[in-house]
Formats: C-alpha cells, sequence, structure tokens
C-alpha cells in the first residue's frame, strides 16, 4: 500500500452508522414508545422466589438428591 492511498476510516464509519440508523428506524415498530413501555412494564413485574420452571427444577434435584441418599444409606 503507497502512502498515496489513504483510507477514510471516518467517513466510513459514519457512513455505516446512518446506514445503522436507517436500518433501525425501518425496522421499529410505528408505536415504539407504547412497546417500549409494555416492555418495561412486563420487566419491572415482582418475580416470585419460585416460579413454576424453578420450583419444578427443586423437585427433580431434591428427588435425586433423596434418592442418591437412601442409596448410600443402604
Amino acid at each position: 500500500m503507497d502512502s498515496d492511498d489513504q483510507i477514510d476510516i471516518r467517513g466510513r464509519v459514519r457512513d455505516h452508522g446512518k446506514r445503522q440508523l436507517v436500518i433501525a428506524r425501518l425496522s421499529a415498530p410505528a408505536d415504539w414508545q407504547g412497546e417500549l413501555r409494555a416492555a418495561l412494564a412486563a420487566h419491572r413485574e415482582p418475580v416470585t422466589i419460585f416460579s413454576a420452571n424453578d420450583f419444578r427444577l427443586f423437585l427433580q434435584s431434591f428427588a435425586i438428591f433423596f434418592t442418591a441418599t437412601m442409596m448410600f444409606l443402604l
């Protein structure tokens, strides 16, 4: 590469940013504020200590532990 072959990296990065912004605007829903509020509200919902999946995992783990303990004691 010769010293005369300078690449304007700032211009390329700026153009890429502009393209990404246009893509983001085109893919955003029409009511993006409502979508954002709904997503934030869903994220802020209180979390229980044991949800359905957590409770099932706890029961399975306990069953394995209990079985292993009984096998060890016998």
